[in-house]
């Protein structure tokens, strides 16, 4: 057969290590990862990375590992060389970072490298110089125990490819965020990056994350970190999780390490937005850290050359663990936003505290009031802070007005509503009612009504009893109303504004989700059905759905057509938004476009539910119904955030009050 017939060939070896480059090196933050991973192999404990022009022009990276042997480093530049694998088993227990055998190879035959390396401390090693795949130089010369590698003048004989380069910021930009997220991986090792000369980041190596951390995100992002940890047979977890007020527009801010590897895992991620499911708003992510350890044989991470993806063997066992790990050290801590963020309470006594104030009456009497020392004590109708001046005026004043009723000590804030307020039916054991709000008429069954508030007569500052877990809520104490919207309240620490609609809907959030979980026991029939009416192709898809909605408590039957007919629903759901409140089910169904799991459901409904039935801005409310709604707001499991993840509460420290006024300077 004549040999130009021939249509297969064997390709020469620098043109396949040319090929195996586009695998391994798509942009310069490629090479540096190989290089760094080698490093971190190597078993080295300071690694310094020096990129110039985004690493297009030249890259550098020096370590104290333990070196490469003299007749070793010609070998390390050939295709499938590795001192990682050697038999076929190994593949199942992988433990290094590079075992590819590809990476010095493929980055060699696009630009030109020098590596300097030595494995003894003689001070003598070997420099080896490499040009497009061609070995040029190798010889003996002075080096410390180590590597230093130099890439220079990346894609140089691939044009092609180096067109494609994005702008040197645009590179940079890739090389500091996998950088970072390697210091973030391994905080015992010391990692420094410098670009055109300016530093970019610097570790010390200390092993501590939470430095890490403040390195890389700055020191305001550390302080707002939780550690978490966590293990079982199979896994062990450890990292930080950002606290609620520190969030993000995306998920960049999540970092994933699985055995000392930077990995990206679209389940990990998801995991963790399920865990901070109404601790965030909707379209916001978490910070996150968060280091997994196993035996090597639960995972694969030869599934890409990037080594960037791996599977997990018990996948579920593992995000199951993750999202009850992650949820948990939530739902220690105590989330309410201060005030004044940029007032921050340094020192137990402010520097300068201002002198005492004569104030002088219209009817002669002096009042001295003496500077703002003690914090907040309860007591019984009064308005307790060490401001013996608000204390004289309003005893002045409550004496000159004996034969009028009694107002409360917080006159500045309207107690009287300006219209009704509309109290949902069988919500949240009939949240708050005037007249009732000692414990034992929490369960007392209140039909639907509308409640006119009558002028309050009490002065009662009762404490609202702190939250039933392990996280201390505040004990709040009524002081008023903002703009029909805001709770004011204050405790021992400080003043405290909390968005009613929030809280409530919280309230009834808790609520619903319980009630909806014994939704099949509690469904009650309509005597006259509701009828909703839908598109043909959405009206194909509700008759899929229509088994699923009855495990949530919803009976709907087809009536012919595009029409169905609301058999039954939860005895639950707020009086007469029965019906929008299932069509909103149906439409939000009918969004998702795939399976849904019946707990999403439920909860999706739950929410639906709380929102319609919880009272709304400007919705004026009395001192009892206050009270009331601030109790239930502290039995709460999670009182922090409303179901949409917006904050409830927010908190002025006696510091900030005080430093806003100017009667402290520090």
């Amino acid at each position: 057969m004549d040999t130009n017939d021939r249509k297969i060939n064997v390709l020469a070896e620098q043109l396949a290590n040319q090929i195996a480059a586009g695998e391994v090196v798509e942009r310069p933050a490629s090479i540096v990862k190989e290089l760094v991973e080698n490093a971190i192999d190597a078993g080295s404990t300071t690694i310094d990375i020096t990129v110039e022009e985004g690493g297009l022009t030249s890259i550098t990276v020096i370590d104290n590992g333990s070196g490469i042997h003299e007749a070793d480093i010609p070998q390390a530049f050939l295709r499938h060389a590795t001192s990682k694998i050697t038999t076929s088993s190994d593949l199942f227990r992988i433990a290094s970072l590079g075992f590819r055998g590809e990476a010095l190879p493929s980055i060699a035959a696009v630009s030109r490298i020098e590596l300097v390396s030595s494995d003894n401390n003689d001070g003598i090693g070997t420099v080896i110089a490499v040009e497009g795949g061609h070995i040029t130089r190798v010889e003996r010369c002075n080096a410390p125990l180590g590597t230093r590698i130099v890439v220079k003048d990346i894609f140089y004989n691939t044009p092609a490819r180096l067109k494609y380069m994005k702008s040197v910021q645009t590179e940079i930009g890739h090389i500091a965020d996998y950088i970072n997220r390697i210091a973030l991986a391994h905080p015992a090792i010391s990692i420094s990056l410098k670009h055109n000369g300016n530093a970019i980041l610097q570790t010390i190596g200390s092993g501590d994350r939470l430095q890490v951390i403040a390195a890389v995100y700055g020191r305001n992002t550390a302080k707002a970190m939780q550690e978490i940890s966590a293990e079982d047979a199979d896994y062990t977890i450890r990292g930080f999780v950002s606290r609620p007020e520190l969030n993000r527009s995306n998920r960049n801010g999540i970092t994933v390490i699985v055995n000392g590897r930077y990995i990206r895992s679209f389940a990990i991620n998801q995991v963790l937005v399920t865990a901070y499911h109404t601790f965030l708003p909707i379209h916001r992510f978490p910070l996150a850290v968060i280091e997994l350890e196993m035996h090597p044989t639960l995972l694969d991470v030869n599934v890409h050359p990037s080594k960037m993806e791996v599977r997990f063997s018990k996948e579920q066992e593992l995000k199951q663990l993750l999202e009850k790990t992650v949820r948990a050290a939530l739902q220690s801590e105590r989330y309410i936003p201060a005030g004044a963020d940029s007032v921050k309470q340094k020192q137990a006594k402010p520097a300068y505290v201002q002198d005492a104030i004569t104030f002088h009456l219209n009817d002669g009497i002096a009042v001295t009031k003496e500077s703002v020392q003690q914090p907040y004590t309860s007591q019984s109708n009064s308005f307790s802070n060490s401001d013996s001046t608000s204390d004289s005026m309003s005893n002045s004043l409550s004496n000159r007005n004996s034969d009028s009723k009694k107002q409360s000590a917080y006159t500045h804030y309207p107690s009287q509503p300006e219209h009704s307020v509309k109290i949902p039916t069988d919500a949240t054991d009939r949240l708050y009612k005037p007249g009732k709000i000692n414990e034992s008429d929490q369960s007392t069954p209140v039909q639907s009504e509308t409640v006119q508030a009558e002028p309050n007569i009490t002065d009662s500052t009762d404490a609202i009893p702190s939250h039933h877990s392990t996280v201390t809520f505040p004990e709040l104490h009524w002081i008023g109303q903002h703009h029909g919207t805001y709770i004011v309240a204050q405790a021992e620490d400080g003043l405290y504004l909390i968005d009613q609609h929030a809280a409530h809907e919280r309230i009834n959030y808790e609520y619903f989700i319980e009630k909806f979980t014994k939704s099949s026991q509690a469904s009650q029939t309509m005597l006259l059905p509701t009828t909703l009416e839908y598109a043909p192709q959405e009206a194909k898809q509700i008759r899929d759905y229509l088994p699923l909605l009855e495990q949530a408590g919803v009976q709907l039957e087809p009536f012919g057509g595009q029409t169905f007919l609301v058999r039954a629903h939860p005895e639950w759901m707020p009086v007469g938004e029965e019906a929008a409140l299932i069509e909103e089910m149906t439409d939000w169904l009918l969004t998702e476009r795939k399976a849904v799991p019946i707990d999403k459901l439920r909860e999706k409904a739950a929410i639906m539910c709380a929102c319609k039935a919880s009272i709304k801005a400007n919705d004026r409310l009395t001192r009892e119904e206050g009270d009331m709604l601030l109790r239930r707001l502290a039995s709460c499991e999670q009182p922090y955030t409303c179901p949409h993840g917006r904050p409830i509460i927010v908190h002025f420290s006696i510091y900030e009050l005080q430093k806003m006024f100017k009667r402290v300077m520090s």
